[in-house]
């Protein structure tokens, strides 16, 4: 069988997988599964029951929550932009006082964690503009 070639879950397994290696053992690092992809009405159903329990629209695909810090992570390919609904999400929570960022690499995701003053094992490469 014969896996699709899906850049923004391929990126996020990457990230999921560095986070757990550069955060301390006690951190959280989750994935929230926000979206039904069947479709149809069997796929619209059951979006509005997951919505009823509590499904948000916009929700970032990872949280990080270590040290008393609360980072939310929206993964996207190179070329992938943010929703109308993942931009409000973010102003939301960014309004609130939570660290949000768009994360494209590994690379971003490290570097998101220096931002927001999250306790780590590694340190983020720094590239400069040729």
């Amino acid at each position: 069988m014969n896996r699709r070639s899906t850049p923004e879950a391929d990126a996020q397994r990457a990230i999921v997988q560095a986070l757990r290696f550069a955060l301390p053992r006690d951190a959280i690092v989750h994935h929230c599964a926000n979206e039904v992809t069947e479709c149809g009405s069997r796929g619209q159903i059951r979006q509005s029951i997951l919505v009823g329990m509590g499904v948000h629209a916009g929700f970032a695909d990872l949280i990080v929550i270590s040290g008393g810090r609360v980072l939310f992570l929206e993964v996207k390919s190179q070329t992938g932009r943010l929703r109308k609904s993942q931009e409000v999400f973010r102003d939301t929570v960014c309004g609130q006082g939570f660290g949000w960022a768009l994360v494209r690499s590994v690379d971003d995701a490290l570097a998101a964690l220096a931002d927001n003053s999250f306790t780590s094992r590694v340190r983020p490469v720094w590239r400069t503009a040729p």
